[in-house]
């Protein structure tokens, strides 16, 4: 195969194999290599269209292409000596069809605008992907709170013990934060999913070109544009890899609960062995790994952020070849994403939760003596500062007994007797019980079954409105790829 035809006019000399690797994009283009395809057959079909190239010219380009298309593109494409994917097809083409038809694809075109829609094409499908699979992590959530919303269990703040909940509203919490991942994801996608095409190096073309005709065919919902802007921006993969490390710090968080409840001196929860190792030494040790591993790639998908950060925060409009060495790190943060919350999906949905071990556990540390003064405020006309301080006082002294607390009422001052405003020690025990503290935090989002249940409806709707959703980003994308290639098939038969 001849050499990078971009380089056969200007330049001259050549590139040692060191130079051309340092150049090369080719790693990343593996990525958007199909995607260039589809760029390329909607070019053409645009370019015949707009009687810019002749019908038959159209034809054995389209033809080429999708010989390409259906079998695959070869890998001296990817070789090193083109600067990019982008390139290497082009010189295929020149080289099986002649410069008189091949050296006509790039017409109204340039690298800048062809390489920006191709990374939009290739990271909505997996923005897609990533949408879908939030949707089943959720799925799953909420599938596991429906069947513990009377499992009580302890709830934390600073580490310590706080106030007793349920494994629904702790699984509900989560369930939320990604809903919340979900939504940025589908902002980004709203902006990613616009055709740059058409804005050539950055001041579009003199040829009769139609934009908008090439955006529909590859299935944006519209146009970035500005030419300059169009090849210039990547803030859409900014937005994107945002969007994915705000992602992954819920599910390192969520990783780092299930790694401290499957301890030997919590055992709240127990992970399926296929996601943990063992020890080369210990042979008693079940080590939650997978779940550490995930914790591990949040910190990569970070790196990629604040590479696509570092990499574009000093560029001048409007394209400059730094642009290259942002597009890895897209595919990178992406992928880590994709592969955590895929083990995710199934490391939670094969997790079996010790629910008697959380309920012993839910009414240690004084957990429920939050109610208990709620109950002095509510029942015996206290106010909340004065019950706070005794209910305090009585736990500094070691018991929640009633003969603690009416010497803590004393001690606090103002004539205070609990004994005397009815308090007995049945209503103590009665206000201590983690069953009874949780049923009374009933408003909208507790932890009580009544507030629990219609939670769960809440977000069974959630998820229904955000899978028809998805399914018609699918169906739209999908259509426009199938209408494509009947297109450029129809019109080489």
């Amino acid at each position: 195969m001849r050499t990078d035809v971009v380089r056969l006019g200007r330049l001259s000399g050549e590139r040692t194999g060191e130079m051309m690797h340092f150049l090369s994009s080719m790693r990343s283009d593996r990525c958007i290599a199909e995607a260039d395809i589809l760029v390329d057959l909607a070019h053409v079909l645009m370019l015949e269209k707009q009687k810019i190239i002749d019908p038959d010219i159209a034809k054995q380009l389209l033809s080429a292409l999708l010989e390409l298309f259906d079998e695959g593109i070869p890998e001296e494409v990817f070789d090193d000596r083109f600067e990019d994917v982008h390139a290497g097809i082009e010189s295929l083409l020149i080289e099986s069809l002649g410069v008189e038809v091949g050296g006509r694809l790039h017409m109204g075109r340039s690298r800048n605008d062809e390489v920006a829609t191709c990374i939009r094409i290739k990271l909505r499908e997996d923005l897609l992907k990533q949408m879908s699979a939030l949707l089943k992590v959720r799925e799953v959530l909420v599938a596991l709170a429906g069947l513990h919303i009377e499992t009580v269990m302890p709830g934390f703040t600073h580490m310590q013990h706080a106030q007793p909940t349920t494994l629904a509203h702790h699984l509900l919490a989560y369930e939320q934060a990604f809903s919340r991942d979900f939504d940025r994801l589908r902002d980004a996608y709203v902006r990613v999913n616009q055709s740059p095409l058409g804005a050539a190096a950055f001041a579009s073309t003199g040829y009769p070109i139609n934009r908008e005709y090439t955006a529909t065919l590859l299935g944006f919902d519209g146009l970035v544009a500005n030419t300059m802007d169009a090849v210039a921006t990547r803030d859409f993969a900014l937005e994107t890899l945002a969007g994915l490390s705000i992602l992954m710090v819920n599910t390192s968080r969520l990783c780092e609960d299930l790694v401290i409840w499957s301890t030997s001196f919590v055992k709240f929860v127990s992970l399926d062995d296929a996601f943990c190792s063992t020890s080369s030494i210990m042979p008693q040790k079940k080590n939650p790994d997978t779940a550490e591993i995930m914790r591990a790639k949040t910190g990569s998908v970070f790196g990629a952020f604040a590479g696509a950060l570092v990499t574009l925060k000093g560029l001048p409009m409007s394209y400059n070849r730094d642009l290259q060495e942002l597009t890895p790190h897209i595919w990178r943060g992406m992928q880590d994403a994709k592969e955590s919350l895929r083990l995710l999906i199934d490391m939670l949905s094969s997790a079996t939760f010790d629910t008697g071990r959380m309920k012993e556990d839910a009414g240690k540390g004084f957990s429920t003596a939050t109610e208990l003064a709620d109950t002095l405020v509510r029942n015996y006309g206290l106010p909340f500062r004065t019950a706070h301080t005794i209910v305090g006082r009585a736990v500094q002294k070691g018991d929640l007994s009633l003969f603690t607390l009416e010497e803590a009422a004393q001690e606090a001052g103002g004539g205070i007797s609990l004994v005397a405003k009815g308090l007995t020690q049945q209503n103590i025990d009665d206000v201590l019980d983690v069953q009874y503290s949780v049923a009374l935090r009933r408003a909208t989002g507790g932890p009580a079954p009544f507030a629990v249940r219609i939670a769960l409806e809440e977000r069974k709707k959630h998820l229904d409105q955000d899978s028809a959703l998805i399914d018609r980003h699918l169906l739209k994308v999908s259509k426009a790829r199938e209408d494509l290639i009947a297109k450029a098939r129809r019109l080489v038969a």
